[in-house]
């Protein structure tokens, strides 16, 4: 597992070269076929989503998308979705649960969109509604963060059975820009930030809040490999579960996140 510092690890997840939703999708899946618009409003490009097969079981893949240049990450908004980009993940988890398909969610952003724009379509109460339903949707779902997991832009993709993290990958309640705005009203004390937030995969284990670390290796090769055995595994083993059993087990996995006792 990863030994880099806070500050090494959010400038591996930066890196242009560092796989996004597309690479897993290219190498992870066999016939993707990508799904588009909420129904509702309009299309997001923040976040991508259809339907494929991962070792020939048909699968719903969803996530959040970032760009390699510029140009990339202007189309995506920066891996930052609209209300648009959380109604269209929901329109396709629901849709894989009326075929029983399982959903695989990878998670990659600074957080949602916050813009006017995005408020004034609902952006709480899109997230709102995904944390609900995904909580009762009756099919399996795994979540793999891969890079940053910033808010509740990233929980609203990461209510799951397991929720798995990349070594070098941070989750937290809020990215380490916007504590350090927030706290000190300074945003230059990011990694300090950073550093007492405990955001890293091994600080998420011990918390309780994910599940697995999936190795990344020494290359993006090898990391694309290592998340397909981890998912091709995992999501066998949710499918032998009764629904109900595995909804069970999802809500009291939630419930305890955050339980404490003082002495």
């Amino acid at each position: 597992m990863s030994k880099l510092p806070v500050a090494e690890r959010m400038r591996v997840i930066h890196d242009p070269k560092r796989p996004t939703i597309d690479d897993y999708v290219a190498a992870v899946f066999d016939d993707f076929v990508e799904l588009h618009g909420d129904r509702y409003f309009a299309e997001d490009a923040a976040i991508c989503g259809g339907i494929a097969m991962l070792a020939g079981q048909p699968v719903t893949v969803i996530g959040h998308r970032k760009g390699k240049t510029t140009e990339q990450n202007l189309a995506a908004n920066f891996g930052m979705p609209h209300p648009e980009g959380y109604r269209k993940a929901l329109r396709l988890a629901k849709q894989a649960e009326k075929f029983h398909r399982p959903v695989i969610c990878f998670v990659d952003t600074p957080g949602a969109f916050c813009g006017v724009g995005a408020e004034e379509r609902g952006q709480g109460e899109a997230i709102a509604r995904n944390l609900a339903e995904f909580m009762n949707l009756r099919t399996p779902v795994v979540s793999i963060v891969t890079g940053e997991g910033g808010s509740g832009g990233a929980i609203a993709l990461a209510v799951a059975d397991r929720v798995m993290m990349l070594e070098n990958a941070i989750y937290s309640v809020i990215s380490p820009r916007g504590a350090a705005s927030i706290l000190w009203k300074d945003a230059s004390r990011e990694l300090e930030a950073a550093e007492r937030l405990r955001i890293t995969a091994e600080d998420l284990m011990r918390f309780g809040v994910i599940e697995e670390i999936v190795s990344e290796g020494a290359s993006a090769a090898m990391l694309l490999r290592n998340v397909k055995k981890a998912l091709s595994e995992i999501v066998p083993q949710l499918q032998t579960l009764p629904i109900d059993q595995l909804l069970q087990k999802r809500y009291e996995k939630f419930r305890k996140i955050g339980v404490f006792s003082e002495e």
